[in-house]
């Protein structure tokens, strides 16, 4: 436990016969170990732990007649296999702790000649091995940690003979089977970590009778069934975790666990209980400082009885289905530090007196159905450094004083009906890395004080109005890496600032009022088109207009002598469409209707109502798959039927193929050609409206039995009407395609 550093000198013990105890044990050592130290004779502890040695261990260290304690942990880098025959001998061996290396091959039989031994660690190495039965020979051991290796097969039985066993960890292996019952018999047993296995069945009930069991883990399993009502015997337990495995059945055993008296963690995520959350756990112990059920099938709410539990400091219920309003009594909870509650479908209000949990860092109640205003209070948590509330139906105002938290880290609000303006004053929040408003009513100027988050990294504003042009502040966001101000009514160039900022990796600047030359050079190189679509006015940019300066003291002559050309043109083109509509024949009926607008609305749809309108993406409204996406029907708050063609944005093809669409397919003019009614679009979720053909598609009417078969004068008639379209795309509109 000092500072010594380099390689340890083999020479310093060539002449050494009678040393016993050498301790080098956590310091900054690195290399290998000297073959001099294997030829100790009379060593009897050799602590090389927690240092930086590599390679081999000398064979001879592991045939020692006086070695009684060999600890080699943490190195990280030591290798090779442990001798496995007659070169293995240490019969005076108590503690043997290899664990934190790279060690290979089989755990040594030799250790079973071991009778003195107390400890085996060898826990977070590359042994390759079924857990071995001679174990039980080990009749003085309380220590085993093999966990965090290659070990397969089953948990022997053999196990429950040593009778002193107090530690056991079989973690993070690739074990199978059950848990023996015979667990029960192990009474001294205070410790037993089982995750991250691949064990199956139920917990046994015994293991009930382990009354100085405190350490119970039995996480990311395959275990199932319900949780045994013996649990209620271990009232020494501290720590229950058994999350991630496929538990089911009620939560009435929470009550049972009310004899535990020194419970501190309670850990059920990630299975399938259900029903609600009883009364009585305010009965659990007043130690319990975290309570972890997230990802199960709970419904109701959170107690009110859960205030009693005045030390809990942590509680996960995100991803269930509670349908109640968080209590009022959650805010005399002044130790509590973190509530996630995201996930459910909690109505109401969110409670006015929050801001009494003054310990509280981390508030997450997103996609819920909380409405009403967000509490003033929220600015009062001094300590709070994450906020979200996305994805509800908040109606108020956004709080000028959760603007001052100076330890905020990240900042959600978006997906709600927030109105109002921003006018505030951010200069406090120094630590702010994310800020999420969109989706939501918010109007007025961009804020010039955002400016000054000097550590801001995300910052997305799109589908609100704000107005008037980006500010020149925003030139000090040198950490930005995306910067989303889609669907505004921003007008005004594009700042050339962003293209010096280093770290942007996207931009969204589409469908608002911005005008004038694109900026070069950096995010600007390689920027899509749909970064940029909307702003009618931009220009110099690949697929975009060009920039032209037009001289005024030659626009009287141009005039002069392009307007009589353009008129005789327009004349003549005129006399021939009179003709072509008298010789054409009228094909029949259009596809399409004739209320769907001429470009693109500049209203966009949100998120929120393509939900609303597919009904949550149910199977009902599923209408196909594409090689980019999926396509449901959806109808929206203006009673519009249309086809919603959800794209995949993993696929850098479907962001190229919403680009190509978005393009195209709003500018089309062809009575064959469905149309765009409307796009969303944010850097996580793209999706295309298009009209919704009732009729179904042409396979459904070639193949169906339940349709009458088409008779060949119409195939003929839909071949031709298909190639019309192509036709027209290929050589009437083909700029847009170039």
């Amino acid at each position: 436990m000092n500072y010594l550093s380099g390689k340890i000198p083999g020479e310093l013990f060539n002449n050494t016969p009678y040393l016993s105890h050498l301790n080098l044990g956590n310091n900054s050592l690195w290399g290998q170990i000297p073959l001099s130290i294997g030829n100790l004779p009379v060593l009897q502890l050799l602590v090389l732990q927690q240092n930086q040695l590599s390679g081999t261990v000398p064979p001879s260290i592991f045939n020692k007649s006086s070695l009684q304690i060999l600890s080699l942990w943490r190195n990280n880098n030591l290798t090779g296999t442990i001798p496995d025959n007659e070169s293995f001998s240490l019969p005076m061996l108590q503690f043997l702790s290899l664990s934190g290396n790279n060690f290979m091959g089989r755990i040594p039989v030799g250790l079973s000649a071991c009778q003195f031994i107390q400890v085996v660690s060898l826990s977070e190495n590359a042994f390759t091995d079924v857990v071995p039965t001679w174990l039980d020979k080990l009749s003085n051991l309380w220590y085993l940690a093999l966990g965090g290796n290659n070990l397969v097969g089953s948990i022997p039985v053999q196990l429950t003979n040593i009778t002193r066993l107090q530690k056991l960890d079989l973690s993070n292996c690739k074990l199978k089977g059950q848990i023996p019952p015979e667990f029960g018999k192990m009474k001294p047993l205070f410790y037993l970590h089982l995750s991250d296995n691949e064990l199956t069945g139920p917990i046994p009930a015994s293991i009930g009778n382990l009354s100085y069991l405190s350490f119970l883990v039995l996480d990311t399993n395959m275990l199932s069934g319900p949780i045994p009502a013996t649990l209620e015997n271990l009232g020494s337990l501290v720590l229950l975790s058994f999350g991630w495995n496929r538990f089911e059945g009620g939560l009435d055993f929470l009550g049972t666990l009310s004899n535990c008296r020194e419970l501190s963690y309670l850990g059920i995520a990630s299975n399938s209980h259900s029903g609600s959350i009883p009364d009585n756990i305010g009965n659990l112990s007043k130690n319990l400082v975290t309570f972890h059920a997230s990802d199960n099938n709970i419904i109701g709410g959170l107690p009110a009885t859960i205030s009693n539990l005045t030390g809990l400091q942590f509680i996960d219920l995100a991803g269930n289905k509670l349908n109640k309003p968080i209590p009022e009594s959650v805010v005399t909870m002044e130790n509590l530090q973190v509530l996630l509650l995201t996930s459910n479908s909690m109505p109401g209000p969110i409670p006015t007196q929050i801001g009494r949990l003054r310990s509280l860092q981390q508030l997450l109640l997103d996609n819920n159905n909380f409405s009403g205003t967000i509490p003033d209070g929220l600015g009062n948590l001094s300590m709070l450094q994450r906020i979200s509330m996305s994805h509800n139906q908040l109606s108020s105002t956004i709080p000028q004083s959760l603007f001052s938290l100076d330890n905020l880290i990240e900042l959600d609000m978006s997906n709600n009906h927030l109105v109002g303006t921003l006018k505030v004053d951010v200069g406090s929040m120094n630590a702010i890395n994310k800020i999420d408003l969109s989706t939501n009513q918010l109007l007025g100027n961009l804020p010039d004080s955002f400016g000054q988050l000097q550590m801001l990294t995300y910052l997305n504003l799109s589908s609100n109005s704000f107005q008037d042009s980006i500010p020149n502040s925003f030139d000090k966001l040198a950490s930005m890496e995306t910067l989303d101000l889609f669907y505004n009514n921003l007008s005004g160039n594009i700042p050339v600032y962003l293209a010096n900022f280093t770290y942007l990796t996207n931009l969204n600047l589409s469908f608002n009022n911005l005008r004038g030359r694109i900026p070069g050079g950096g995010i600007f190189s390689n920027i899509s088109l749909q970064s940029l679509l909307g702003n009618h006015a931009l220009c110099g940019a690949p697929r975009l207009s060009p920039c032209t300066i037009i001289s005024h003291s030659t626009n009287g002559q141009i005039l002069k002598s392009v307007l009589p050309a353009a008129l005789a043109a327009f004349g003549a083109l005129a006399v021939c469409l009179y003709n072509t509509r008298r010789k054409t024949k009228n094909p029949g009926a259009t596809i399409g209707s004739s209320d769907v607008t001429d470009a693109i609305s500049h209203k966009l749809i949100s998120y929120h109502e393509i939900v609303h309108a597919t009904n949550n993406f149910s199977d009902d409204n599923f209408l196909g798959m594409g090689c980019f996406g999926k396509v449901f029907k959806g109808q929206l708050n203006n009673g519009l039927v249309v086809a919603i063609k959800v794209l995949n944005v993993r696929l850098e093809e479907a962001t190229k193929s919403f680009d190509a669409e978005c393009q195209v397919l709003s500018r089309v003019r062809h009575r064959n050609l469905i149309r765009i009614v409307n796009v969303c679009s944010s850097l996580d979720f793209k999706a295309l409206l298009v009209q919704y053909m009732p009729n179904g598609n042409l396979d459904t009417h070639l193949h169906s039995k339940e349709k009458p078969p088409l008779r060949f004068l119409t195939r003929l008639d839909i071949m031709l009407e298909v190639s019309m379209a192509v036709e027209y795309l290929h050589y009437q509109h083909h700029e847009i395609l170039a």
